[in-house]
C-alpha cells in the first residue's frame, strides 16, 4: 500500500469513528507523526493534502521543516515530544503547537520566549494519566492547579490537554480521565490516540489524534 493510500485509510477510519460516536464530520484533526522520517519521506503526505504534522525533537525538526514549510504554505507543525527549557526559543520559533508543556520551568521559559519573539504557538498540557515514572507529564490531580499557574501567573493561553496512555493498559479510562480534566480546566482541545487506538480516542472526545506508523510505516 502506498503512503497516500494509508493516509486515505486513516482518514476514512477517523470519519467512521466520528459517525459511530455521533460526532460532526471533520471534528477530529489528524496529526501525521513524521518523527524520524526525512523530508523526502514526508513530501508524499504533503502532496496527498496533509498539512498537520507532529515531531518529537526540536533539533531534528529544524533540519527538515524549515525547507518543507518554505515549499508549502499552510503547514502546521506540532511538537509532541518532551521539550527541554534550553530549546524553548527554537521551539517557539518553529512550532505552531506545543503539546508537551509538563512543568513550571518549561512554562516559564515558553512565556519568556513568546513575549520576546511576539509569536504565540498554541499550547497543550501533557498529563501523565498512568502516573508512569518514566513518562513526562503532570499528574492528573495536579493538572487544574498547573493550568491555573500557566494562565494566571504566566499569562499563557492553554488550548488543550494531551496524554499517552500506558502501552499495556486499556486506553479508554485514560481518555475518559483526560476528557474529565479538560472540562474541569475549561479547555476545549484533547490530543489523544495514536496508531493503535485512535478510533477509541475519537469515541472518548479526541479533537486531534497523532498517527505515525499507520501512515508512514514502521520506523
Amino acid at each position: 500500500m502506498e503512503l497516500h493510500e494509508r493516509l486515505d485509510d486513516v482518514r476514512a477510519r477517523i470519519a467512521k469513528a466520528e459517525r459511530d460516536a455521533g460526532r460532526a464530520a471533520g471534528s477530529v484533526g489528524l496529526v501525521a507523526v513524521s518523527k524520524t522520517f526525512d523530508a523526502d519521506a514526508i513530501r508524499p503526505a504533503i502532496l496527498a493534502g496533509q498539512r498537520v504534522f507532529g515531531e518529537n525533537r526540536v533539533q531534528e525538526s529544524q533540519g527538515k521543516w524549515a525547507e518543507l514549510k518554505a515549499e508549502t504554505p499552510g503547514i502546521e507543525l506540532h511538537l509532541i515530544g518532551p521539550l527541554q527549557s534550553n530549546k524553548a526559543a527554537e521551539a517557539v520559533a518553529l512550532f505552531d503547537v506545543i503539546e508537551t508543556v509538563d512543568r513550571e520551568k518549561i512554562a516559564r521559559a515558553l512565556a519568556e520566549e513568546i513575549k520576546r519573539q511576539g509569536k504565540t504557538p498554541r499550547l497543550y498540557i501533557q498529563v501523565n494519566t498512568g502516573l508512569e515514572p518514566q513518562k513526562a507529564g503532570v499528574a492528573p490531580d495536579d493538572t487544574p492547579s498547573f493550568v491555573g499557574v500557566c494562565r494566571n501567573e504566566l499569562g499563557l493561553e492553554i488550548e488543550g490537554l494531551m496524554c499517552i496512555p500506558p502501552a499495556d493498559e486499556n486506553p479508554g479510562p485514560h481518555f475518559a480521565l483526560l476528557a474529565k480534566l479538560a472540562k474541569q480546566c475549561g479547555v476545549e482541545k484533547l490530543s489523544m490516540g495514536m496508531s493503535s487506538d485512535y478510533e477509541i480516542a475519537v469515541a472518548f472526545g479526541a479533537t486531534s489524534v497523532r498517527v505515525g506508523s499507520a501512515i508512514f510505516g514502521a520506523r
